[in-house]
């Protein structure tokens, strides 16, 4: 398998120098690639990466359902896969892309769970505002919930990246990429309390986490494992009955905004996803609601005053 280790480290290099991904980005690449290299080793099947045809993907693809992947998982391998056979046809490793017909698996479009304006609330009047670790922590579901913040963005927020005065946060997202999101007065107010009654006064503040916005008592950035913490214990102390973690919120914040009426373009934006289809999940509003705006918007709906015979 010395030819698939050779185009694999080729790939990688591409990954980390022409893409610039993340490391964390790229392993999840080498993972499902690897994952094939795998399937031909279980079969004893010697095929060299441009000898690979379509239906040895086919088999491979059975052969993943078969372990028990879930679909999600299977469409992320193939989508690895694929993006790998882009690479060898650009570089002309290969003269045609076996991935170029293989179907994917049927994707069961699940609807995430989302909290109710006041439940969320109700989460958030769970902390004791007076509190050291109250006030971090309501600011922190504040800013989950006003900005739609993934935990690994959230944990990673910075001073510098705090405007304020122009209502904007700055984040760093998946692939380091940047993005501007508004952040409302209520959110910016429960920060500023944190910032002038704990952390302005916290002493123990590592180097590395200098211009980190939420610490840890060590003076650390937190985990994400803290995170998940503080915000299932606001669920439950507010008997909220779901399922909830802060993922929960960016789900809230995108479906409350799409029920209020904004841009999805803008929604999209506001989350950092690449792909439109990803926000359009989003839509899945109440069926009323849905009734009231096309009888309120659509042309055709609208009741005439006089009726022509």
């Amino acid at each position: 398998m010395d030819d698939w280790q050779t185009r694999l480290n080729e790939y990688r290099s591409y990954l980390q120098v022409e893409r610039s991904f993340s490391e964390n980005t790229v392993e999840a690449y080498m993972r499902d690639n690897r994952k094939l290299v795998q399937f031909f080793e279980e079969k004893e099947m010697d095929v060299k990466p441009e000898d690979v045809t379509k239906e040895q993907l086919e088999q491979f693809v059975k052969w993943i359902a078969d372990s028990g992947l879930g679909a999600n998982s299977q469409t992320r391998i193939i989508s690895g896969i694929r993006a790998f056979y882009k690479f060898l046809l650009v570089e002309d490793k290969v003269d045609d892309d076996p991935t170029a017909l293989l179907k994917r698996p049927k994707l069961e479009r699940k609807i995430p769970a989302v909290l109710a304006v006041e439940e969320v609330q109700a989460m958030l009047d769970t902390f004791d505002v007076n509190s050291t670790y109250g006030m971090r922590n309501r600011a922190m579901l504040e800013t989950l919930y006003a900005c739609g913040l993934r935990v690994s963005e959230l944990i990673d927020l910075r001073m510098t990246n705090l405007f304020f005065d122009e209502g904007f946060i700055k984040v760093i997202g998946k692939n380091d990429k940047e993005r501007m999101i508004p952040i409302g007065e209520i959110a910016i107010q429960q920060i500023q309390h944190y910032l002038d009654n704990v952390r302005s006064k916290q002493e123990n503040i590592q180097p590395s986490s200098e211009n980190i916005v939420f610490l840890n008592h060590r003076g650390s950035k937190l985990t994400r494992v803290m995170v998940f913490k503080i915000v299932k214990d606001a669920a439950k102390n507010a008997e909220v009955e779901k399922n909830v973690s802060p993922h929960t919120l960016r789900h809230s914040f995108a479906t409350h905004l799409v029920e209020g009426g904004a841009d999805l373009r803008a929604v999209q934006d506001m989350l950092g996803h690449e792909s439109i289809t990803t926000t359009e999940v989003y839509t899945h509003m109440d069926k009323e609601f849905l009734r009231e705006t096309i009888l309120l918007y659509h042309p055709r709906h609208k009741k005439e005053e006089t009726v022509v015979s």
